[in-house]
């Protein structure tokens, strides 16, 4: 007998169709991840019956249970664009929305710097996203059914004739979805684990560490055990088998390749040393109805999408720009692009941020900017859109 080693298992997710009622997984759902933490604790009450003695008694069983949980990944390529990322069901759960798809097009010219006229209908809406080069943008407007206006130009403008990339983009919704998280070790004889009803309240996604890392948790239904599982559980009638395994066709991006634009007119920054975007959906399963041991559905607050970023000052009017649409509380718009290949590519687009005034950090030999607590708005679902390509 020895000890499991804690990077010898493999990680699955899908979608469910219905909260809490396990999804199916095949070998296309896994993921490359860093950490899952599952914590699971039964409801702490006080018996306040007189017992004749100072010692706890005990509480009955079938108290209500809690169970949270943490993921981090790396952002990795999108290998098979044949199909939807291997994260997409953890945005989708997280955001709300399913995958919008594009298949790219053919480029017939480029009216303004800022847009791009297709040879055919592109069927884009705003906030869906085009690549060209290595480069990821975001539509801003519909000029027409085949011209686009895109949130900043290309640094390389895309030839005439040539193809723009796949992309999958995802955006916020009213109603969240669910997922299942598969958890499986080596040996066979280890414990096992599946978390149902996973519904994911907060994304981080930061920028320019060792690598791009995604960090999503949230509160679950239940966590079910090779140990302790019953038929029944999630709706399942056995615990199921681990897809077959096959290597991972995956590559990890490093943290420092990418491009970001700020600004109410767009510029693209080569300062910045570091940001983050979390996206807070304030869940609160329904959890306390009388008559239900596990949580029954998922119920989402008010939305919070914050930026924090830092970055050296300059006396370029770009970099001034920003200080004073802090100071004004005017919008901004911000895109951040990680990666730089075709396959490689994720973007971030807030069209309407509010800056906060930046603190001054002179700790360094070069003086930075740190905006803290950004919060991007809105008129309905658009505060954030993030895409693959």
């Amino acid at each position: 007998m020895s000890y499991i080693l804690s990077n010898d298992n493999r990680y699955y997710i899908a979608l469910e169709q219905t909260y809490g009622t396990a999804a199916t997984v095949t070998a296309g759902n896994r993921i490359p991840a860093v950490q899952l933490s599952i914590k699971q604790q039964t409801e702490k009450i006080q018996r306040k019956d007189k017992t004749g003695s100072r010692t706890f008694v005990g509480n009955p069983s079938g108290l209500r249970s809690d169970t949270t949980f943490e993921l981090k990944s790396y952002m990795s390529n999108w290998a098979n664009q044949a199909a939807l990322p291997a994260h997409g069901p953890l945005f989708q759960a997280c955001l709300g929305s399913a995958a919008a798809v594009s298949a790219g097009g053919t480029v017939a010219g480029l009216p303004s710097s800022s847009q791009v006229a297709f040879a055919a209908a592109h069927g884009l809406s705003p906030g869906q996203a085009v690549t060209s080069g290595g480069e990821i943008r975001f539509v801003s407007a519909i000029v027409d059914n085949f011209t686009v206006q895109l949130q900043a130009p290309f640094t390389t403008p895309p030839a005439t004739s040539s193809s723009t990339g796949p992309t999958v983009v995802y955006q916020p919704a009213e109603v969240l979805n669910s997922v299942t998280i598969y958890d499986y070790w080596s040996p066979g004889t280890a414990v096992q684990r599946i978390l149902s009803g996973a519904a994911v309240d907060k994304l981080t996604v930061k920028v320019n560490g060792d690598f791009h890392e995604f960090d999503f948790s949230g509160q679950a239904q239940d966590v079910l055990d090779t140990a302790s599982f019953t038929s029944g559980q999630s709706g399942l009638t056995a615990f199921p088998a681990e897809p077959t395994v096959a290597p991972q066709n995956y590559s990890i991006i490093p943290g420092h390749l990418g491009q970001v634009w700020l600004g109410s007119l767009p510029n693209r920054f080569f300062t910045l040393t570091s940001a983050q975007i979390a996206f807070n959906n304030n869940v609160d399963l329904r959890e306390r109805e009388f008559g239900t041991l596990l949580p029954s559905a998922i119920s989402p607050g008010l939305r919070e999408v914050t930026l924090d970023f830092s970055l050296y000052q300059q006396d370029n009017a770009a970099t001034q720009a920003l200080y004073q649409a802090g100071r004004q509380k005017s919008p901004i718009s911000v895109m951040i692009q990680l990666g730089q290949q075709q396959g490689q590519l994720f973007g971030i687009y807030m069209k309407s941020v509010i800056p906060e005034v930046p603190e001054f950090s002179d700790a360094e030999t070069r003086q930075q900017w740190q905006f803290q607590n950004c919060r991007a708005q809105g008129s309905v679902d658009d505060e954030l859109f993030v895409a693959f390509g």
